[in-house]
This record gives C-alpha cells, sequence and structure tokens, in this order.
C-alpha cells in the first residue's frame, strides 16, 4: 500500500474498511459484483496489511443462501486477502429468529459473538454489535457498555480502533434525526463512554451516504472520538437523499504520531480526493 508521507516514511500498520456489502443469493446482482470488485482492489493495493474490518450487513436478509454467496466471493481472491473480521449488521440479524440469526452469523463469519476485540500489530481494535434483531437500531447491553470502557482503557498513549455498524445521531454523514439512519439506543451511554478515550477512531457504516460529503468525518476535538462513515460497498446515498450506483471504503494507515484516513473508489480504482484525513495520536484532526 502505498504511502504519502514526505521521505517515504512507512506506516507502522496498515488496514482497510469496507462495510454494507448486502450480499444477495444471486450472484449476478450488482452488491455481489461491486463485493467481487472491492475484494480484487483490495487484493491489488492492500500488500502487507494486518486486516480488512468489516463493518456490518455482510447480507441482504441474512439468509444461508446469502452467506454460500459470500464465501463463494471471497474464495476468488482469499489468497491474496489478509484475514477479514467483522462486525454485526441489522441486516444480518434483523430478520426472523435473534438467536438463530445471531448463531448462523457467529459460525458462518467465524466471529465470538455480538462484541469482541483484538490486538493487531500491538493496536487494539474493538467491534461493537447489537444484542437484539431490531430492524435498524442496534441495542448495546450494560454489559457490553462495560466490557467497552475497560477496552478502551487498556492502553491510552496511542489510537484505538472501534468498529459499530450504526452511528451516534447528529455525528456523520447520514446521522441526523431528520434522516433517521442513525441508531444506537444508548446513544447517551456510549458517547459519555467516548467522552473518556479521545484517541479512539470510531468507524460506522449503515447510512451509505457517499464519502465526498463534507461530514464524513466528525472531529472529536480531543473531547470524543473521531468518527468516521465508512459508505457502503453495495450502493451508495447522496445528501439529496438518493440512491447512487458506486462502492467505497477506506484505506488506513498508522503512523507513530498519526492515522491516515484515505478513502476509495472500488468502481473506479482510485482515492477520493475530499476524503483523505489525517488525525494526530491525541484524536484531533490535522489539516
Amino acid at each position: 500500500m502505498s504511502t504519502n508521507q514526505p521521505g517515504g516514511q512507512q506506516p507502522l500498520l496498515t488496514f482497510q474498511i469496507i462495510t454494507d456489502t448486502h450480499v444477495t443469493a444471486d450472484p449476478s446482482h450488482e452488491y455481489n459484483q461491486n463485493f467481487e470488485r472491492a475484494l480484487h482492489d483490495l487484493a491489488d493495493h492492500a500488500q502487507g496489511s494486518s486486516g480488512i474490518m468489516h463493518i456490518g450487513d455482510i447480507t441482504d436478509h441474512g439468509f444461508p443462501e446469502e452467506y454460500e454467496e459470500v464465501h463463494r466471493i471471497l474464495k476468488l481472491h482469499q489468497a491474496a486477502l489478509p484475514e477479514i473480521r467483522y462486525t454485526l449488521g441489522n441486516h444480518d440479524v434483523g430478520l426472523g429468529h435473534w438467536e438463530s440469526r445471531l448463531a448462523m452469523y457467529n459460525s458462518r463469519m467465524g466471529m465470538p459473538g455480538p462484541y469482541h476485540d483484538h490486538w493487531i500489530g500491538g493496536y487494539h481494535f474493538i467491534f461493537m454489535g447489537t444484542e437484539e434483531g431490531l430492524p435498524t437500531f442496534c441495542n448495546l447491553s450494560d454489559e457490553q457498555l462495560r466490557w467497552l470502557d475497560r477496552k478502551l482503557g487498556e492502553k491510552l498513549d496511542q489510537p484505538v480502533f472501534l468498529f459499530l455498524h450504526q452511528p451516534l445521531k447528529d455525528t456523520v454523514a447520514g446521522s441526523l434525526e431528520s434522516q433517521e439512519w442513525y441508531g444506537v439506543t444508548q446513544d447517551k451511554e456510549l458517547r459519555s463512554i467516548l467522552s473518556k478515550y479521545p484517541q479512539t477512531l470510531l468507524f460506522t457504516g449503515h447510512t451509505h451516504w457517499e464519502l465526498e460529503v463534507d461530514n464524513t468525518m466528525y472531529p472529536g476535538n480531543g473531547e470524543t472520538a473521531t468518527m468516521f462513515n465508512s459508505a457502503s460497498v453495495a450502493y451508495l446515498w447522496t445528501n439529496a437523499d438518493e440512491h447512487k450506483n458506486g462502492s467505497q471504503g477506506f484505506y488506513v494507515e498508522v503512523y507513530p504520531d498519526k492515522v491516515l484516513v484515505k478513502g476509495r473508489d472500488f468502481t473506479k480504482g482510485s482515492w477520493i480526493e475530499s476524503a483523505q484525513y489525517e488525525v494526530a495520536m491525541s484524536g484531533k484532526v490535522l489539516g
């Protein structure tokens, strides 16, 4: 993965972020083809990556045949891809019996449950997820929130990468109350925890908003987490509240003093110049 740093400074760690693949049972569906295209881009440009982080809505309905399609597509590029870790989306578990849907997600995607954490290359990666099969929102138990508080506090002198499918209200693109695509039942409680750990970078999906809009990033300014809307692989949405064909995600580079978050257009195979962000280790946005 290339770096923009003067003098060719190499990142300490790189990883990629995709979300909202919405894979269907139809191999010829546009969503499935976009997922294939995104994985092809990642296989070509993510050499040396420490992993791909998927922020939920892996499937369109959580059906067994959709998971079969996910694995068919993954196998096309598996040899050239780093490990993929997954977040639970509402489309994965929001239909049907909650416990059976969760069990299917866990078994098909190899995840231990709605929330889990990993140390990768010396950095903390934390995944949160709903504990109830709600149509759009996520519901976080008191136990999960206490767990998050402990995990965020384990190492305070470097960035922590946090992943949750639904954004907090009135933060990143698509999360305005009027847009109805925010979705954390415990919005207040989660904000209270994040205010203690401004070194956190929170990445969310759910809204599908394209990365070109102004509020793709919500700056924490050293007072809370810096938050990013991660767009969607399946299709995009605009500030005009309209569907848009397209497929986007992030490449992330970690340096000793900052993190670069670089928007990528998987359809065009190009960087999104208006979606290039630099966050200082303190959590403050640089430039």
